[in-house]
């Protein structure tokens, strides 16, 4: 049996391979080694999943592509806590990136994007991924993510910059006050993905004026930071993993066109496309 993962912070998609049956999905909370201790990480798994746990005697391989796993240190913290619950099994721990890449470009040279509650990209060589100047996390960073939209809502309803029509809407659906924001953000953990659960909002403001500045503003900021930072980006597709993009893919195929940008996949999950390479790769 073989086990893939792919891990972002709000949430991880695990996928089972089973000898001559359908493969069997799980979820998890999202394993971010930046965010979360190697206990912690075992303690999620053991606890959500169970189920998936009790397969640990028969898998043989484990293959998970996470956020924040990016250098051997979070590699380490997140092989450690795995194999606590799956002793047996050979683990092999990359960069989300990757598994972006993976997913995407299979072995083809491509620009591969991501963007959930965060957002990055890297460059795909058909084996290696070569990772630029981003990534710089939700504080620093994260152009065009869930996190992104959902800092620039709350902020623009906070400082009463948002049309009257659509901060009654946002006040209705939220009630959000200074206080309320303040302890969520900087006293409570996992602020990113706090402030990503607001972005679902652009999707029912989307029509409206505001809602279609805003979403143009934030994916244009992804593609002028991230994606026209590689001087040869015209040269290569540009596929994006994630749920922003799968969500607002209109929109973001419509601004790449007029970038000068080719778009190539743009899929919510990557885990049934990634799972397929590594059974590809492995002469499964």
């Amino acid at each position: 049996m073989i086990l893939v993962a792919d891990s972002g912070s709000s949430k991880t998609d695990w996928l089972l391979s089973i000898p001559q049956q359908e493969a069997i999905s799980f979820k998890t909370a999202g394993l971010n080694p930046y965010f979360l201790t190697e206990k912690e990480i075992t303690k999620i798994i053991h606890d959500q999943v169970p189920d998936m746990v009790a397969y640990a005697d028969n898998i043989e391989e484990i293959y998970f592509f996470g956020a924040g796993c990016s250098s051997p240190d979070r590699h380490e913290i997140v092989s450690n806590a795995i194999s606590q619950l799956f002793g047996r099994a050979f683990i092999s721990v990359d960069s989300d990136l990757l598994g972006c890449a993976y997913a995407t470009c299979g072995r083809e040279k491509g620009i591969c994007c991501v963007m959930g509650t965060g957002s990055n990209i890297s460059f795909f060589d058909g084996e290696n991924i070569h990772d630029g100047q981003h990534g710089l996390g939700f504080v620093l960073g994260d152009e065009g993510s869930g996190t992104w939209f959902g800092k620039a809502l709350i902020t623009d309803f906070l400082y009463g910059n948002m049309p009257a029509d659509v901060s009654q809407k946002f006040d209705k659906a939220y009630g959000l006050n200074k206080e309320i924001v303040i302890k969520n953000v900087y006293q409570k953990p996992n602020a990113n993905t706090y402030l990503a659960s607001f972005s679902r909002f652009i999707s029912e403001i989307k029509t409206t004026p505001y809602g279609q500045s805003l979403l143009e503003r934030g994916l244009q900021e992804f593609i002028e930071t991230n994606i026209k930072s590689y001087p040869e980006y015209h040269r290569y597709k540009c596929h994006f993993v994630g749920s922003i993009a799968y969500t607002f893919s209109e929109e973001l195929t419509a601004l790449c066109h007029q970038q000068g940008v080719k778009t190539g996949k743009i899929i919510k999950q990557p885990i049934n496309d990634l799972m397929a390479f590594i059974l590809k790769r492995n002469g499964l």
